[in-house]
C-alpha cells in the first residue's frame, strides 16, 4: 500500500521531489527497474528516475531495515553499469519515528569499500516545504510536529485548495494513509473527505490490490482446506484398517491430537 503511494507522489509530482531532494527544479522521468542488468532486489520498493546527467534513487520506509545499506551499494553499481556518465543521489526516507540505531545508518562498508547514501527521517524534517508542495503534502503530517491531528487538519485545509477532482482526490487518499501512521483512523475520516478519496484512482488501485489479496488468500485457504480434508481421509482408512497411530502419523504427517480425535468421531 504504502509503495504504491510513494510510487504515485514520486513521479507524478518528481519536480517537488527534485526540489526537496536535490535543491534545483531538475525535469526527471521514471526509469524502470528493468532497464538495469540483473534481477532488482524489491523492485515494488524501489523508485528511480532520470535526466540527461542524474539519476535519482528514492526508497520509502516505513521500518528500519538491516540490508538497506548492502541495496545502496547494490543499485549504485548497476545504475553505473547502465549509466556510467550519469551522477546517482540516493535517499532513503524514512516514515515512520522510531529509536532503531538503524534509521541512522548512511553509510556501508564492505572490506576496502566504502558506499554512503543521504537518510532523511521525516519526523525530523520542518514542515513548511511540505505544506507548500502538492507531491509533499501529504507527507507533512509525518513532520516535525507535536500534534499530528492539528498537522493533518493543516493538510487538509491545503488540499481544500486544489481544483483539479483527481489531484484531490489522489493527494487526500495518501494523506489519509500516511495519516494512519501517526492519527487514529477515525480521527482521519472526520479531518479527511472519504466521498472525495472514492474517486482517486490510488484509492481505486488500493482497493483493488487488496481485494485481489483476498481473493488469493481465499484460494489459498480453500487449497489448505482441500489438502487437509484429503488427509483426514486417508487417515480415516488407515485407522479403520487398524493401522496404531504412530504408524499413521508418519504417513500423513497429521498430528496425534488430529488423529486421537478422528479415532474418537461418531463419523467412524
Amino acid at each position: 500500500m504504502f509503495d504504491n503511494v510513494c510510487k504515485y507522489l514520486a513521479e507524478t509530482f518528481s519536480s517537488d521531489y527534485a526540489m526537496w531532494l536535490l535543491g534545483k527544479p531538475v525535469a526527471l522521468t521514471t526509469l524502470s527497474p528493468k532497464e538495469l542488468s540483473l534481477e532488482p532486489i524489491r523492485a515494488n520498493a524501489l523508485i528511480l528516475e532520470q535526466s540527461e546527467d542524474l539519476v535519482l534513487h528514492l526508497e520509502f520506509q516505513t521500518e528500519p531495515d538491516e540490508t538497506m545499506g548492502f541495496r545502496m551499494l547494490d543499485y549504485r553499481v548497476r545504475v553505473h553499469r547502465r549509466f556510467p556518465n550519469k551522477a546517482m543521489h540516493q535517499v532513503v526516507i524514512y516514515l515512520k519515528k522510531t529509536s532503531s540505531a538503524l534509521v541512522y545508518q548512511d553509510i556501508f562498508q564492505l572490506g576496502e569499500t566504502t558506499h554512503r547514501y543521504r537518510v532523511i527521517r521525516l519526523w525530523e524534517e520542518s514542515p513548511e516545504p511540505f505544506l507548500t508542495s502538492p507531491g509533499l503534502l501529504p507527507l507533512a503530517v509525518l513532520t516535525q510536529t507535536q500534534n499530528a491531528t492539528e498537522r493533518l487538519r493543516e493538510v487538509a485545509l491545503t488540499l481544500d485548495t486544489i481544483e483539479d477532482k483527481s489531484t484531490k482526490a489522489n493527494l487526500t487518499t495518501a494523506a489519509a494513509i500516511f495519516g494512519g501512521l501517526r492519527v487514529k483512523s477515525e480521527l482521519i475520516k472526520t479531518i479527511l473527505r472519504s466521498e472525495i478519496m472514492k474517486e482517486s484512482a490510488v484509492y481505486q488501485e488500493i482497493l483493488q490490490e487488496g481485494e485481489q489479496r483476498g481473493l488469493l488468500k481465499g484460494k489459498l485457504e480453500g487449497k489448505l482446506e482441500g489438502k487437509l480434508e484429503g488427509k483426514l481421509e486417508v487417515a480415516q482408512n488407515l485407522i479403520n484398517k487398524g493401522l496404531s497411530i504412530p504408524e499413521v502419523i508418519s504417513l500423513t504427517g497429521l498430528s496425534a491430537d488430529t488423529l486421537k480425535n478422528l479415532a474418537s468421531s461418531p463419523d467412524l
